[in-house]
Protein backbone atom coordinates (compact mmCIF):
# COMPACT_ATOMS: atom_id res chain seq x y z
CA UNK A 1 0.00 0.00 0.00
CA UNK A 2 1.48 3.49 -0.92
CA UNK A 3 0.64 7.28 0.31
CA UNK A 4 -0.50 9.04 -3.32
CA UNK A 5 0.95 12.58 -2.78
CA UNK A 6 0.60 15.58 -5.18
CA UNK A 7 2.84 18.44 -4.66
CA UNK A 8 1.46 22.02 -5.17
CA UNK A 9 4.02 24.74 -5.54
CA UNK A 10 7.82 23.04 -7.30
CA UNK A 11 9.63 25.63 -5.94
CA UNK A 12 12.57 24.71 -3.07
CA UNK A 13 11.53 22.89 -0.89
CA UNK A 14 8.49 20.91 -3.30
CA UNK A 15 11.80 19.73 -5.10
CA UNK A 16 13.53 19.41 -2.05
CA UNK A 17 10.48 17.11 -0.95
CA UNK A 18 10.53 14.96 -3.92
CA UNK A 19 14.58 14.60 -3.95
CA UNK A 20 14.54 13.45 -0.10
CA UNK A 21 11.60 11.05 -0.99
CA UNK A 22 13.66 9.52 -3.57
CA UNK A 23 16.88 9.17 -0.81
CA UNK A 24 14.53 8.26 1.96
CA UNK A 25 13.28 4.50 3.51
CA UNK A 26 10.06 5.58 3.00
CA UNK A 27 9.85 6.07 -0.83
CA UNK A 28 8.75 2.55 -1.00
CA UNK A 29 5.30 3.70 1.47
CA UNK A 30 4.86 7.38 0.09
CA UNK A 31 4.36 7.93 -3.97
CA UNK A 32 4.31 11.35 -5.91
CA UNK A 33 1.81 10.86 -8.53
CA UNK A 34 1.31 14.70 -9.56
CA UNK A 35 2.86 18.47 -9.49
CA UNK A 36 1.11 21.35 -10.00
CA UNK A 37 3.54 24.22 -11.06
CA UNK A 38 2.80 27.49 -13.06
CA UNK A 39 6.35 26.98 -14.50
CA UNK A 40 6.91 25.38 -17.48
CA UNK A 41 7.71 21.47 -17.75
CA UNK A 42 10.73 21.57 -19.53
CA UNK A 43 12.19 24.22 -17.01
CA UNK A 44 10.58 21.89 -14.26
CA UNK A 45 12.26 18.78 -15.38
CA UNK A 46 15.86 20.53 -15.75
CA UNK A 47 15.35 21.98 -12.47
CA UNK A 48 14.74 18.38 -10.88
CA UNK A 49 18.30 17.44 -12.72
CA UNK A 50 19.88 19.65 -11.70
CA UNK A 51 20.25 21.45 -8.36
CA UNK A 52 22.67 24.02 -7.17
CA UNK A 53 23.04 23.30 -3.80
CA UNK A 54 21.96 19.96 -3.78
CA UNK A 55 23.61 18.36 -7.03
CA UNK A 56 22.06 15.88 -9.81
CA UNK A 57 19.30 13.74 -8.81
CA UNK A 58 20.14 10.45 -7.87
CA UNK A 59 17.68 9.23 -10.62
CA UNK A 60 16.91 9.77 -14.34
CA UNK A 61 14.00 12.21 -15.08
CA UNK A 62 12.32 12.74 -18.44
CA UNK A 63 9.20 14.40 -19.71
CA UNK A 64 6.78 12.71 -21.87
CA UNK A 65 3.90 14.45 -22.86
CA UNK A 66 2.50 16.53 -19.96
CA UNK A 67 4.02 14.03 -17.22
CA UNK A 68 7.73 13.65 -15.98
CA UNK A 69 9.14 10.20 -15.71
CA UNK A 70 10.80 10.28 -12.79
CA UNK A 71 13.09 6.85 -13.16
CA UNK A 72 10.10 5.64 -14.92
CA UNK A 73 7.25 6.36 -13.07
CA UNK A 74 4.85 9.17 -14.15
CA UNK A 75 3.92 12.13 -12.21
CA UNK A 76 1.35 14.10 -13.85
CA UNK A 77 2.06 17.71 -13.83
CA UNK A 78 -0.44 21.02 -14.02
CA UNK A 79 -0.14 24.44 -14.23
CA UNK A 80 -3.07 25.73 -12.89
CA UNK A 81 -2.72 29.15 -10.21
CA UNK A 82 -5.86 28.27 -8.31
CA UNK A 83 -6.62 25.66 -5.66
CA UNK A 84 -9.73 24.86 -7.84
CA UNK A 85 -7.81 24.77 -10.74
CA UNK A 86 -7.03 21.22 -10.71
CA UNK A 87 -9.17 18.40 -10.65
CA UNK A 88 -7.44 16.84 -7.46
CA UNK A 89 -10.50 13.97 -7.15
CA UNK A 90 -9.94 12.37 -10.52
CA UNK A 91 -5.94 12.21 -9.70
CA UNK A 92 -6.66 10.26 -6.91
CA UNK A 93 -4.71 12.02 -4.44
CA UNK A 94 -4.54 10.96 -0.43
CA UNK A 95 -2.68 13.60 0.52
CA UNK A 96 -1.40 16.90 -1.38
CA UNK A 97 1.80 19.21 -0.21
CA UNK A 98 1.31 23.09 -0.55
CA UNK A 99 4.57 24.14 -1.14
CA UNK A 100 3.91 27.32 -3.14
CA UNK A 101 3.57 29.24 0.45
CA UNK A 102 0.94 31.51 -0.73
CA UNK A 103 -2.32 30.04 1.41
CA UNK A 104 -2.34 30.19 4.60
CA UNK A 105 -6.05 31.28 5.95
CA UNK A 106 -8.79 28.57 6.48
CA UNK A 107 -10.59 29.76 3.54
CA UNK A 108 -8.00 29.32 1.22
CA UNK A 109 -7.21 26.33 2.48
CA UNK A 110 -10.69 25.17 2.58
CA UNK A 111 -10.94 25.63 -1.35
CA UNK A 112 -7.82 22.94 -2.13
CA UNK A 113 -10.22 20.59 0.03
CA UNK A 114 -13.30 21.61 -2.45
CA UNK A 115 -11.68 21.06 -5.03
CA UNK A 116 -11.31 17.26 -4.17
CA UNK A 117 -8.14 16.81 -1.70
CA UNK A 118 -8.40 14.75 0.83
CA UNK A 119 -6.04 16.08 3.29
CA UNK A 120 -3.59 19.16 2.90
CA UNK A 121 -0.40 18.92 4.69
CA UNK A 122 1.07 22.79 5.03
CA UNK A 123 4.72 23.38 4.52
CA UNK A 124 4.52 26.46 6.68
CA UNK A 125 2.61 27.70 9.31
CA UNK A 126 -1.08 27.96 9.26
CA UNK A 127 -1.83 32.36 9.53
CA UNK A 128 -3.63 31.62 13.09
CA UNK A 129 -4.00 28.34 15.04
CA UNK A 130 -7.54 28.17 13.97
CA UNK A 131 -6.55 28.07 10.59
CA UNK A 132 -5.33 24.95 10.59
CA UNK A 133 -6.44 21.42 12.28
CA UNK A 134 -3.48 20.55 13.90
CA UNK A 135 0.77 22.02 13.64
CA UNK A 136 2.60 18.77 13.75
CA UNK A 137 6.33 19.45 14.78
CA UNK A 138 7.77 15.28 14.24
CA UNK A 139 9.46 13.95 17.05
CA UNK A 140 7.75 16.89 19.40
CA UNK A 141 3.46 16.33 19.00
CA UNK A 142 3.25 13.90 16.21
CA UNK A 143 1.18 11.97 18.59
CA UNK A 144 -1.87 14.34 18.79
CA UNK A 145 -2.72 13.03 14.81
CA UNK A 146 -5.49 11.01 14.94
CA UNK A 147 -6.29 10.81 11.55
CA UNK A 148 -9.32 12.37 10.78
CA UNK A 149 -7.70 15.73 10.01
CA UNK A 150 -8.17 17.99 6.69
CA UNK A 151 -5.45 20.60 7.31
CA UNK A 152 -1.89 19.68 8.84
CA UNK A 153 0.94 22.04 8.92
CA UNK A 154 4.54 20.89 9.30
CA UNK A 155 5.06 24.39 10.96
CA UNK A 156 8.41 25.95 9.80
CA UNK A 157 11.87 24.96 9.19
CA UNK A 158 13.01 27.11 12.31
CA UNK A 159 9.89 25.55 14.43
CA UNK A 160 11.13 22.07 13.64
CA UNK A 161 14.91 23.35 14.61
CA UNK A 162 14.34 24.74 17.54
CA UNK A 163 11.54 23.15 19.61
CA UNK A 164 13.49 20.28 20.55
CA UNK A 165 16.30 21.81 22.06
CA UNK A 166 13.82 24.12 24.16
CA UNK A 167 11.43 21.50 24.92
CA UNK A 168 14.71 19.99 26.38
CA UNK A 169 15.79 22.52 28.13
CA UNK A 170 12.49 23.58 29.68
CA UNK A 171 12.12 19.59 30.80
CA UNK A 172 15.47 19.77 32.46
CA UNK A 173 16.11 22.99 34.38
CA UNK A 174 13.12 25.11 33.57
CA UNK A 175 12.94 28.78 30.94
CA UNK A 176 12.07 31.85 32.77
CA UNK A 177 12.94 33.35 28.87
CA UNK A 178 14.60 32.80 25.45
CA UNK A 179 15.42 34.77 22.38
CA UNK A 180 16.16 33.46 19.24
CA UNK A 181 18.04 34.68 16.74
CA UNK A 182 17.70 33.02 12.87
CA UNK A 183 20.28 33.70 11.02
CA UNK A 184 18.67 32.56 7.88
CA UNK A 185 20.01 31.68 4.42
CA UNK A 186 19.12 33.68 1.38
CA UNK A 187 15.30 32.98 0.13
CA UNK A 188 13.45 33.94 -2.99
CA UNK A 189 11.55 36.62 -2.18
CA UNK A 190 15.00 38.64 -1.76
CA UNK A 191 16.45 40.44 -5.53
CA UNK A 192 20.15 39.19 -5.78
CA UNK A 193 20.65 43.24 -6.92
CA UNK A 194 18.68 45.97 -5.61
CA UNK A 195 14.88 46.24 -6.88
CA UNK A 196 11.40 47.56 -6.15
CA UNK A 197 9.67 44.23 -5.31
CA UNK A 198 8.38 44.51 -1.50
CA UNK A 199 6.48 46.30 0.86
CA UNK A 200 9.78 45.66 3.37
CA UNK A 201 12.12 48.27 2.45
CA UNK A 202 14.79 45.65 3.60
CA UNK A 203 13.84 43.06 1.24
CA UNK A 204 14.33 45.57 -1.63
CA UNK A 205 18.19 45.25 -0.57
CA UNK A 206 20.67 42.96 -2.56
CA UNK A 207 20.56 39.42 -0.66
CA UNK A 208 24.39 38.76 -1.48
CA UNK A 209 25.91 42.09 -0.34
CA UNK A 210 24.11 42.63 2.84
CA UNK A 211 22.95 41.02 6.34
CA UNK A 212 19.02 41.99 6.58
CA UNK A 213 17.02 41.88 9.01
CA UNK A 214 13.42 40.61 8.33
CA UNK A 215 10.34 39.70 10.31
CA UNK A 216 9.44 36.10 11.77
CA UNK A 217 7.07 34.94 13.66
CA UNK A 218 9.20 32.10 14.94
CA UNK A 219 7.87 33.08 18.23
CA UNK A 220 4.07 32.31 17.58
CA UNK A 221 5.57 28.69 15.93
CA UNK A 222 7.39 27.67 19.23
CA UNK A 223 4.42 28.83 21.82
CA UNK A 224 1.81 26.93 19.32
CA UNK A 225 3.96 23.61 20.47
CA UNK A 226 5.12 24.83 23.69
CA UNK A 227 2.16 26.55 24.82
CA UNK A 228 3.88 27.04 28.92
CA UNK A 229 6.29 29.18 27.50
CA UNK A 230 3.89 32.19 26.55
CA UNK A 231 4.84 35.14 27.10
CA UNK A 232 8.47 34.41 27.53
CA UNK A 233 9.84 33.59 24.10
CA UNK A 234 10.64 36.30 21.66
CA UNK A 235 12.75 36.14 18.26
CA UNK A 236 14.36 38.11 15.36
CA UNK A 237 15.27 36.99 11.75
CA UNK A 238 18.66 37.94 9.76
CA UNK A 239 19.14 37.04 6.39
CA UNK A 240 22.51 35.91 5.46
CA UNK A 241 24.24 35.72 2.18
CA UNK A 242 24.45 31.93 1.68
CA UNK A 243 22.09 30.01 0.06
CA UNK A 244 20.99 27.15 2.40
CA UNK A 245 21.85 26.36 5.77
CA UNK A 246 20.84 28.58 8.76
CA UNK A 247 21.38 28.66 12.43
CA UNK A 248 19.80 29.77 15.18
CA UNK A 249 21.57 31.80 18.26
CA UNK A 250 19.56 30.57 21.47
CA UNK A 251 19.80 32.33 24.57
CA UNK A 252 17.54 31.50 27.26
CA UNK A 253 17.50 31.95 31.05
CA UNK A 254 16.69 29.11 32.84
CA UNK A 255 15.50 28.44 36.38
CA UNK A 256 18.10 27.20 37.56
CA UNK A 257 22.29 27.15 38.06
CA UNK A 258 23.53 25.00 35.28
CA UNK A 259 26.49 23.81 33.41
CA UNK A 260 27.83 23.62 30.04
CA UNK A 261 28.42 19.96 30.99
CA UNK A 262 24.94 19.49 32.31
CA UNK A 263 23.61 20.99 29.35
CA UNK A 264 24.96 18.51 26.94
CA UNK A 265 24.13 15.63 29.44
CA UNK A 266 20.26 16.91 28.90
CA UNK A 267 20.61 16.77 25.19
CA UNK A 268 22.44 13.49 24.93
CA UNK A 269 19.34 11.90 27.19
CA UNK A 270 17.21 14.19 25.01
CA UNK A 271 18.19 12.55 21.53
CA UNK A 272 19.09 8.96 22.63
CA UNK A 273 15.29 8.51 24.54
CA UNK A 274 13.42 10.72 21.62
CA UNK A 275 15.21 12.98 19.18
CA UNK A 276 17.72 10.82 17.61
CA UNK A 277 15.95 11.14 13.99
CA UNK A 278 15.75 14.88 14.55
CA UNK A 279 17.99 16.14 16.49
CA UNK A 280 21.89 15.54 16.82
CA UNK A 281 24.90 17.35 18.63
CA UNK A 282 28.33 17.31 17.26
CA UNK A 283 31.69 18.96 18.66
CA UNK A 284 33.30 19.34 15.83
CA UNK A 285 34.82 22.75 14.69
CA UNK A 286 32.07 23.53 12.07
CA UNK A 287 31.24 26.12 9.18
CA UNK A 288 27.73 26.20 8.08
CA UNK A 289 28.57 24.48 4.44
CA UNK A 290 28.85 21.00 6.47
CA UNK A 291 25.03 20.95 6.78
CA UNK A 292 24.18 20.88 3.34
CA UNK A 293 21.81 18.16 2.49
CA UNK A 294 21.70 17.12 6.46
CA UNK A 295 18.41 15.56 7.38
CA UNK A 296 17.98 16.45 10.16
CA UNK A 297 15.94 19.21 12.37
CA UNK A 298 18.64 20.81 14.46
CA UNK A 299 22.12 20.02 14.92
CA UNK A 300 23.50 21.68 18.32
CA UNK A 301 27.22 22.72 18.14
CA UNK A 302 28.45 21.47 21.20
CA UNK A 303 31.70 23.53 21.18
CA UNK A 304 29.60 26.92 21.25
CA UNK A 305 27.39 26.20 23.75
CA UNK A 306 28.23 29.03 26.79
CA UNK A 307 27.21 29.82 30.22
CA UNK A 308 27.00 33.16 31.59
CA UNK A 309 26.51 33.35 35.62
CA UNK A 310 24.26 30.40 36.79
CA UNK A 311 21.43 30.47 34.80
CA UNK A 312 21.92 32.84 31.56
CA UNK A 313 22.88 29.93 28.56
CA UNK A 314 23.43 30.33 25.09
CA UNK A 315 23.40 27.86 22.00
CA UNK A 316 24.12 27.31 18.94
CA UNK A 317 21.75 25.23 16.59
CA UNK A 318 22.55 24.24 12.70
CA UNK A 319 19.93 23.48 10.12
CA UNK A 320 19.38 22.59 6.52
CA UNK A 321 16.71 24.86 6.37
CA UNK A 322 15.63 23.32 3.19
CA UNK A 323 16.69 19.77 3.56
CA UNK A 324 16.00 18.95 7.30
CA UNK A 325 12.20 20.45 6.66
CA UNK A 326 11.85 18.59 3.60
CA UNK A 327 12.31 15.14 5.94
CA UNK A 328 10.41 15.99 8.44
CA UNK A 329 7.85 16.87 6.24
CA UNK A 330 8.18 13.42 4.85
CA UNK A 331 7.74 11.71 8.18
CA UNK A 332 4.46 13.76 9.21
CA UNK A 333 3.23 12.36 5.58
CA UNK A 334 3.84 8.80 6.75
CA UNK A 335 2.69 9.31 10.20
CA UNK A 336 -0.64 10.87 8.98
CA UNK A 337 -1.12 8.16 6.20
CA UNK A 338 -0.85 6.01 8.98
CA UNK A 339 -3.21 7.08 11.60
CA UNK A 340 -5.65 7.68 8.46
CA UNK A 341 -5.69 3.51 7.65
CA UNK A 342 -3.64 4.35 4.41
CA UNK A 343 -0.59 2.69 5.58
CA UNK A 344 1.05 -0.15 7.85
CA UNK A 345 2.05 0.24 11.10
CA UNK A 346 5.36 -1.32 9.85
CA UNK A 347 6.18 1.91 7.98
CA UNK A 348 10.17 2.68 8.52
CA UNK A 349 10.35 6.25 9.63
CA UNK A 350 14.36 5.80 10.28
CA UNK A 351 16.40 8.71 8.82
Amino acid sequence: MSLRIAINGYGRIGRCFLRALKESPLRDSLSVVAINEPADIASMAYLTRFDSTHGRFPGVVEVRGESLLIDGQAVAVSHATTPEGVDWRALGVDLLVEASGRYSRRDELDAFLAAGVPRLLLSHPGHGAEDVDRTVVFGVNEDLLIGDERLVSAASCTTNAVVPVLATLDAAFGIDHALLTTLHSVMNDQPPIDGYHHSDLRRTRSAMQSLIPVATGLARGVVRLLPQLAGRVEAKSIRVPVTNVSAIDLVATLKRPVSVAEIDAALHRAIAERYAGQLCWSNEPHASVDFIHSPYSAIVDGGQTRISGPHLANLLIWFDNEWGFANRMLDVAACWGRRAGLLGESVDQSV
